[in-house]
């Protein structure tokens, strides 16, 4: 492979997971005005709470029951065209959902982009792995362009507080009466449609993974079975490797990506003014039942009139209030990949000096502290600390992510490379580990000590974010070690 070739292919690698990550993360920062709209709801309204950690467990099942056929579709048609097809599903499927008028609109088009993302970032490792046979240089490779992912969490969180600033003066979007037609959520939904642009362009130039493209034109490659990766080689590293990555996903999914939408608007700040303006609310209501009672018709339009615009700044001030929820989302979800990009850098500065299991637990043990003291103590009480927490907690979280990128292409063998990795991914992460959302919203939290919801998700973050890390450093000592001959070839 020539050198022009090799910067061709790490380009679209880094490209492919850079909008991994950016249309992955966009829910979290539109989940909230998404649903409030849809549902015709406040956002501190219960409904939004419960569809936000539904909409997160739902996509990721999906994503994860078809990211499982797309393993076995990476080991039959190859990694290059499959990840093309991928990509070209995440790409489109967020521009749909911006022009949702019904829920199940932005769940179904929700669900096809989770689908897109969970097929292309096995296709595109397992691609890597195997087009980079030296094994420092596939270390390098893997490590530096999963680093791009981070990046693309931090740009989406850039576009997101875009939008919210300049959306009013952005063309109106082609919508039914009653909806919003210069809706931030709507124009960051938008923007999903750049990488499939971006990506068609480089495609034609780079090639398919030339071990697989042999075997497969001399006959000799074998056809994944699910059943293999129960044999008694292969079991272990199947069921830790898919119980881990579940651990990884339950902290993501039932902490971090709850944090903007459900968590960020009960810091003090805003529960605060959130309070003020409720008492405002009860004052003009119980006001207006007053005036209903006088008789006195210049009384009346006096009073009806004042009250009239104090109903009108008190709708302002929500808004306001609303808007400074979503920058403050839009900020701390930039500080949780900024973490999750230094968590990537020091996995792939790590990985070349630190092997195995070692390296997972220098991730794991940190990952078990913070949890707990983030979201149980410093969001309650150290408001001005707390982004602190989601920056270590997002390093210690998506650092095990790249880990398991390098990990798992050499983990099983060629023929089982996309269906092994998957099923670790997508069973284990996509479709257990979500579930987390559900969990941490549905079940822990109305269970927590508080009457604020905000609060309660919180608590309920640190328990189940904490408990995922638990049992992840526990079965940190049940991962096999993948001995040198095993390794990609």
């Amino acid at each position: 492979m020539s050198s022009v070739t090799k910067w061709l292919v790490l380009t679209v690698a880094a490209v492919g997971f850079f909008f991994d990550t950016y249309e992955l993360l966009m829910f979290p920062v539109i989940a909230a005005p998404a649903l409030g709209e849809l549902l015709k709801v406040d956002l501190d309204n219960e409904q939004v709470t419960l569809w936000v950690g539904r909409m997160l467990w739902i996509a990721a099942v999906c994503g994860g029951v078809f990211g499982l056929l797309g393993g076995v579709l990476i080991d039959r048609l190859g990694r290059k065209r499959v990840m093309v097809g991928s990509i070209l599903i995440y790409s489109f499927s967020p521009v749909a959902a911006a022009f949702s008028t019904e829920l199940w609109m932005l769940v179904l088009f929700r669900c096809t982009t989770f689908i897109g993302v969970c097929v292309e970032m096995v296709a595109a490792v397992t691609w890597l792995a195997e087009l980079f046979e030296d094994k420092k240089a596939r270390q390098l490779a893997i490590g530096w362009t999963l680093a791009f992912a981070s990046v693309g969490g931090l740009f989406v969180s850039l576009v997101n507080k875009a939008a919210i600033a300049y959306g009013a003066s952005l063309p109106a979007l082609p919508l039914p009466e009653g909806f919003d037609q210069h809706a931030a959520w709507r124009y960051t939904l938008l923007t999903g449609l750049v990488p499939g642009v971006f990506i068609a362009l480089l495609l034609p130039f780079v090639p398919e993974s030339r071990v697989w493209a042999a075997k497969k034109a001399a006959g000799t490659l074998r056809r994944p079975a699910f059943g293999e990766l129960f044999a008694p080689g292969l079991i272990r590293v199947t069921l830790v490797s898919t119980l881990l990555s579940a651990c990884g996903y339950a902290a993501a999914f039932g902490a971090l990506q709850l944090t903007p939408p459900r968590i960020v608007p009960g810091l003090p700040e805003f529960s605060e003014r959130r309070a003020e303006l409720g008492k405002e609310a009860k004052v003009l209501d119980a006001r207006k039942e007053l005036l209903a009672k006088v008789t006195d018709e210049n009384d009346k339009m006096k009073g009806g009139d004042n009250l009239k615009a104090r109903y009108a700044q008190l709708k302002q001030d929500k808004a306001e209030l609303k808007k400074a929820g979503q920058n403050r989302g839009a900020t701390v979800q930039f500080w949780q990949e900024l973490g999750g990009l230094t968590g990537r850098v020091l996995l792939a500065v790590l990985v070349v000096f630190v092997a195995g299991r070692l390296l997972l637990r220098l991730f794991v043990v940190p990952g078990l502290l913070m949890f707990p003291v983030t979201y149980y103590l410093l969001f309650p009480d150290q408001p001005g600390l707390f982004v602190v927490g989601i920056f270590l907690c997002g390093l210690c979280t998506v650092a095990q992510f790249s880990y398991f990128g390098e990990y798992l292409p050499k983990a099983f063998p060629m023929h089982l490379r996309g269906t092994g990795g998957s099923f670790a991914l997508n069973v284990g992460g996509r479709m257990v580990g979500t579930s987390a959302a559900f969990l941490t919203t549905n079940v822990v939290a109305p269970m927590m000590p508080s009457e604020n919801a905000f609060r309660q998700v919180a608590m309920a973050a640190a328990v189940v974010g904490g408990g995922a890390y638990l049992l992840a450093l526990v079965l940190s000592f049940f991962l096999p070690e993948v001995q040198e001959e095993t390794e990609v070839a």
